[in-house]
């Protein structure tokens, strides 16, 4: 009898969850079921494709297959990705790319100009390695792992992971903010490890600024269609400084992003109709 009743809880359960996420008008469920649906789709495909990666694992091209597979989810969000400068970030060299951090979805962007770039060489925190299948899969895909509370280690993996860029021409794509930004008016201070990288090996550091995602606003738990623009700003060259000019470095690094973000918010906000219900919070 108690399997009837569990059924029936079961039917009921799903049933207004389904409701929920079907609604036309936001809701907590809805809002929070889009985050998770990326989440699973990523898993759901890691769990499938890890074995295939084992053919040449930590191969930086195998995660061009699966990112050919989930870019499409942004179909699913009804989301546009606009690259510009794009030739920038496709010319065959090494580099350090670095941009500002927004949300989950920026990996999301990154998976849609992924073929532009060609070779990338991602890194995460190495709490994402323990996800798995998705981090096993993303760690045969080339991802590198580092321990933000071990500075010295991660800064030898790093170095480890440069030689590699400048021998295969692959470019290490970094958030320098160190965590997500959930102020949409600025970016937080950077931190140095992707510049000290960046001066050590002597390759260009390529700038990349996502524009605000206006269309997620979690206070009112709203997650509408919209548009991104993703801007590669002009390589800063690194040939020559030493590890005394990296303040300076950092400093105009951010001020150009900044600028660049500000432009970029102004641009997307012109464009909504009044009254939109915009956050400056993520």
């Amino acid at each position: 009898m108690w399997y009837k009743l569990f059924a029936v809880v079961l039917i009921c359960t799903f049933t207004y969850y389904l409701k929920k996420i079907t609604q036309r008008t936001p809701n907590r469920i809805k809002f929070y079921f889009n985050f998770f649906l990326f989440y699973f789709l990523s898993s759901l495909l890691a769990a499938v494709i890890w074995p295939y990666f084992l053919l040449s694992p930590k191969n930086v091209r195998n995660a061009k297959v699966g990112v050919r597979i989930l870019k499409h989810v942004t179909k699913l969000y009804d989301l546009k990705w606009i690259l510009r400068n794009g030739e920038i970030l496709s010319e065959d060299r090494g580099a350090v790319v670095i941009s500002n951090h927004q949300s989950s979805l920026d990996i999301l962007g990154m998976f849609n100009i992924w073929d532009v770039v060609d070779k990338i060489a991602a890194i995460a925190k190495k709490e994402i390695f323990y996800v798995w299948p998705f981090g096993l899969s993303a760690y045969l895909a080339g991802v590198v792992f580092i321990d933000r509370n071990d500075a010295k280690g991660a800064y030898r993996l790093l170095k480890l992971t440069s030689e590699v860029m400048i021998k295969n021409k692959t470019k290490i794509w970094l958030f320098p903010e160190g965590t997500r930004n959930k102020d949409y008016t600025k970016l937080l201070p950077f931190k140095k490890g992707a510049f000290n990288i960046a001066v050590a090996a002597e390759v260009p550091i390529i700038p990349v600024v996502f524009s605000p995602y206006y269309f997620i606003n979690a206070e009112k738990h709203i997650f509408n269609k919209g548009h991104i623009i993703i801007q590669a700003l002009e390589p800063i060259p690194t040939t020559g400084l030493t590890m005394e000019d990296v303040p300076n470095l950092i400093k105009e690094v951010h001020e150009k992003m900044s600028t660049a973000y500000r432009e970029l918010s102004k641009e997307v906000l012109s464009e909504l109709p009044p009254g939109y219900p915009y956050s400056v919070k993520g």
